[in-house]
C-alpha cells in the first residue's frame, strides 16, 4: 500500500518535466552548484562564531559525514530498494536526464540526508529565520530534484530527510556541549575576547 502510493507520487512527479526543467534539475542536483551558500554560510559561522568557527567546520564535516555513511551502510546497503531508474516494473515509464541512474540501491537518498544535515545544523547554531526559510527551502529543491532526475522515490527522500535531520541536530548538540564544556574554557576561544 505505501509502496504503491510512493510509486504512484514518484511517477506523477518525475512524470512534470521538459527539456528546460531537465537542465534546471541537472544543475541544482549537482554539488558544485551550491558553493556559493556554502561559502556564504561560512561567513556567517565567522561572523558570528569568530574563532570557533574552526570547530564548527569540524563538526559540520562529522555532521555529512555521518548521514552520507549512515544513508549508505544502514540503509541502502540494507533495504537494498531499487532506484526507480533501476526498477523493471518502471522501464520506459520513468524520465531519466543524460542517462544517468546512479547507484543500483536508492532507499534513503545522501542527497536528502546530507542538505537537511547542513540545514538543520546550520539554522540551529545560526538561528535567524529568513536563513531558516532559505536552508530548508534549498534542502527541499535539491530533493525534488532527484526526484525529477528519476534516481529516487518520495519515500527515499523523506527517510533521507529524517536521516539528515537527527544527524545534523545530534551534532548540533554535540557541538553546544563541546562549546559550554571545552571551547569556553579556553582563553583563545572565550566570549568576550576580540576575535
Amino acid at each position: 500500500m505505501i509502496g504503491e502510493i510512493d510509486r504512484n507520487l514518484f511517477l506523477f512527479l518525475n512524470g512534470i518535466n521538459s527539456p528546460f526543467w531537465d537542465e534546471v534539475m541537472w544543475i541544482i542536483s549537482a554539488k558544485a552548484t551550491w558553493i556559493p551558500l556554502y561559502l556564504f554560510i561560512l561567513w556567517l559561522f565567522v561572523r558570528n562564531h569568530g574563532r570557533k568557527t574552526v570547530v564548527i567546520i569540524l563538526f559540520v564535516a562529522a555532521a555529512i559525514t555521518l548521514s552520507d555513511q549512515l544513508s549508505v551502510h544502514a540503509f541502502k546497503d540494507v533495504f537494498q530498494r531499487l532506484r526507480p531508474c533501476h526498477e523493471p516494473d518502471l522501464e520506459g515509464l520513468v524520465h531519466i536526464v543524460r542517462g544517468k541512474c546512479g547507484g543500483r540501491y536508492g532507499f534513503v537518498s545522501s542527497h536528502a540526508a546530507n542538505s537537511f544535515s547542513i540545514a538543520l545544523f546550520a539554522l540551529l547554531l545560526l538561528k535567524r529565520r529568513w536563513l531558516s526559510i532559505l536552508l530548508v527551502s534549498w534542502a527541499l529543491v535539491v530533493s525534488y530534484s532527484r526526484i525529477y532526475l528519476g534516481v529516487h522515490y518520495p519515500g527515499d527522500i523523506l527517510g533521507g530527510a529524517m536521516l539528515g535531520s537527527l544527524t545534523g541536530w545530534l551534532l548540533w548538540y554535540a557541538y553546544r556541549y563541546t562549546e559550554s564544556n571545552m571551547l569556553n574554557q579556553i582563553p583563545w576561544f572565550r566570549p568576550g575576547r576580540r576575535q
